[in-house]
């Protein structure tokens, strides 16, 4: 089978899903990544903690970075806000987002579900964690893949 989570979005997709990445980030301190892998054995939430500490993605200054992970072959995904976020959101946020983005997956349309997502949270970002003169990009906007 081969590894069908480097292959699930087509270039065009990806290209999307950076520029949504890198639009949800202009107005905003706060990063964003996606991680898509094969597999998740455990709960989403469980696979998405792992990758977010081999991202080293706690390691942003306001610990505010979200990760949008996804398993293809098992048909799991989450949202994982670190504690900077996750404090300042609405208590239902990331569920809400979900709801959205796993309507659009229904559908068949990932990439759009996804890009969705991901400018939704660009906006609670960008209201928590405004952008400030000295911000840098802290972690890549690439996919990256398990």
């Amino acid at each position: 089978m081969g590894n069908l989570a480097r292959t699930f979005f087509s270039k065009e997709e990806k290209q999307k899903i950076m520029q949504a990445i890198a639009e949800a980030e202009k107005a905003t301190s706060g990063e964003v990544r996606v991680h898509v892998e094969n597999k998740c054995d455990e709960e989403a939430l469980e696979c998405a903690s792992h990758a977010f500490a081999t991202l080293k993605m706690h390691q942003t200054k306001q610990r505010n970075g979200v990760l949008f992970y996804l398993a293809v072959q098992s048909k799991k995904f989450a949202i994982l806000g670190d504690v900077g976020i996750n404090q300042k959101v609405p208590e239902n946020f990331w569920d809400d987002i979900k709801v959205e983005m796993h309507s659009a997956f229904l559908k068949g349309d990932f990439a759009g579900g996804l890009t969705q997502g991901i400018l939704r949270a660009g906006e609670q970002l960008k209201v928590h964690f405004p952008y400030q003169t000295d911000d840098k990009n802290e972690l890549s906007d690439e996919i990256s893949f398990g």
